[in-house]
């Protein structure tokens, strides 16, 4: 990991037909790919958390959406800083208008809960969606995924388990994180990433394993965002490579029956995010490639669809500022 990866960047993002054919398995479209076009501006810059501030904290994994009063919110996972533990906490940023540059800084915004179960300083990789009135964070919380509330956007409140935890669900592999949620023929699809230890093993049933992928993208179905169903690889191995980092910051969208995944690659100055293309939410090529169809040179995107076009989000590769740019 590179220590100057320190800004997010906004772009215009549109999905558009690449191939006006049919597809062999019926009178339909093959697919959309992404294509990036215009020009990069800067949202939000490494931020100065004051006294936990870190001299080489790093700005990754984050989140966007318009809270209840029209302003947009941006949170990111700050890692590398002060805060004790695992060094992580959560800093927010917020703009009046979504195509606005350099949001005002909100200071830390959420630090770990350990008395709910949270590892100390180990947040990671918030996602926030809307549901029955609420908004909902989903984060890692170092080895599971967490849930907070909020009823105006800004604000959150752990929503604890029965067991008073703001845990909802862990595993299969280690380092349980970067969580996002879709909502699909309504049911909620949560995708996430984790990865074995280094030799390719983890204990089961008191037993090391040797496991076929050291890292893949995860999903798990649930129709009341309590995540009951058992976890299935949805993603992993082949160009994307297999190694810890290579299946991290999962993000999909869905376009006319098509769901489209970013599997993020590399970040810094050789940033590489590799997008599939399936009609199964549960299927984007373990071990094969058949739903590859092409590259993003960006890093962790994050798409947030507004006044009908899409926008994407991303760390940017530079220390200095972050980028926009549109698409076609």
């Amino acid at each position: 990991m590179t220590k100057f990866i320190s800004k997010l960047a906004l772009a215009v993002i549109a999905l558009f037909l690449l191939f006006n054919i049919f597809s062999c398995r019926g009178n339909e479209p093959i697919m959309y790919v992404s294509v990036i076009s215009g020009e990069w501006w800067s949202v939000a810059n490494n931020p100065d958390p004051g006294p936990l501030a870190g001299d080489r904290q790093q700005t990754v994994d984050f989140a966007v959406w318009q809270a209840a009063d029209g302003n947009w919110q941006l949170w990111s996972c700050i890692r590398g800083t002060r805060c004790v533990g695992r060094n992580r906490l959560f800093y927010g940023w917020e703009g009046s208008s979504l195509t606005g540059a350099n949001w005002k800084p909100l200071g830390i915004v959420m630090t770990a809960d350990t008395p709910l179960g949270e590892t100390e300083g180990g947040l990671q990789a918030p996602y926030v969606f809307r549901w029955k009135g609420k908004y909902r964070i989903i984060y890692g919380g170092f080895s599971k995924i967490c849930l907070a509330e909020s009823i105006h956007g800004k604000n959150f409140t752990r929503a604890l388990n029965e067991e008073g935890s703001s845990e909802l669900f862990s595993g299969s592999y280690l380092n349980t994180r970067d969580p996002m949620v879709i909502r699909l023929n309504r049911k909620f699809y949560g995708y996430y990433t984790g990865y074995t230890c280094p030799d390719g093993t983890l204990e089961e049933n008191g037993q090391v394993v040797k496991k076929t992928f050291v890292s893949g993208v995860f999903c798990r179905t649930s129709d009341d965002l309590l995540y009951r169903s058992n976890a299935v690889m949805v993603s992993a191995g082949v160009e994307a490579g297999d190694r810890p980092g290579s299946s991290v910051c999962p993000f999909v969208v869905e376009k006319e029956d098509w769901c489209y995944l970013f599997r993020n690659q590399y970040y810094g100055e050789n940033n590489l995010n590799i997008h599939y293309a399936s009609k199964n939410p549960f299927d984007f090529g373990v071990g094969y490639d058949e739903y590859n169809i092409g590259t993003l040179p960006v890093a962790m995107p994050e798409i947030v669809a507004c006044k009908g076009r899409d926008y994407i989000f991303i760390l940017n590769p530079g220390p200095d500022e972050k980028r926009m740019t549109s698409m076609h």
